[in-house]
């Protein structure tokens, strides 16, 4: 798929952005989104690099902080996507986002930013349609393609077989 870059997008301009895909396994795969502060659009949490931090773990510690949400995180990412961000001053950054997968393992009561966002579990066949970035869509649907979310797929299989009435 090719990106409609505005012209003001050179690689010098991109901020980089790091993304959790936090997922878990019920009788389907599901992935979970939040809504933006702004525009309260469906979206992945995501954030800036962190000083002492790696991408993946960068990752992680959003997911905790915008969505509530620990886990076992991927080193390794599923796919990239860009967009652009409005600034507090009413500016425009253009950024390159890495995404992580990320397997949810707790989600916690309480967490930093439970009050300006919504957050909410969708089928993971369904989660792609609901994010507005073309890039974001084909990230999920190739985290579905990939290993480890083939691997989530049979495992929820298995989980539904054994919860299913015989």
């Amino acid at each position: 798929m090719k990106l409609h870059k505005p012209k003001f997008w050179t690689p010098d301009a991109l901020r980089r952005q790091y993304a959790a895909l936090p997922y878990r396994i019920a009788d389907e795969v599901e992935v979970l989104l939040i809504s933006s502060r702004e525009s309260g659009r469906w979206v992945l949490p995501k954030g800036w690099p962190m000083k002492g931090r790696k991408p993946h773990a960068a990752a992680a510690q959003e997911a905790m902080e915008e969505a509530g949400v620990k886990g076992k995180i991927s080193k390794e990412p599923v796919g990239v996507y860009h967009y652009v961000k409005r600034m507090k001053n009413g500016s425009q950054q253009a950024c390159h986002v890495t995404v992580f997968p990320m397997r949810v393992s707790r989600q916690l009561k309480a967490w930093p930013e439970m009050h300006q966002r919504v957050t909410r579990w969708f089928p993971l066949h369904e989660a792609a349609g609901l994010v507005g970035e073309p890039e974001l869509q084909d990230v999920i649907r190739n985290f579905e393609a990939s290993a480890e979310g083939k691997a989530a797929e049979a495992e929820a299989e298995a989980e539904a077989e054994i919860n299913s009435p015989d």
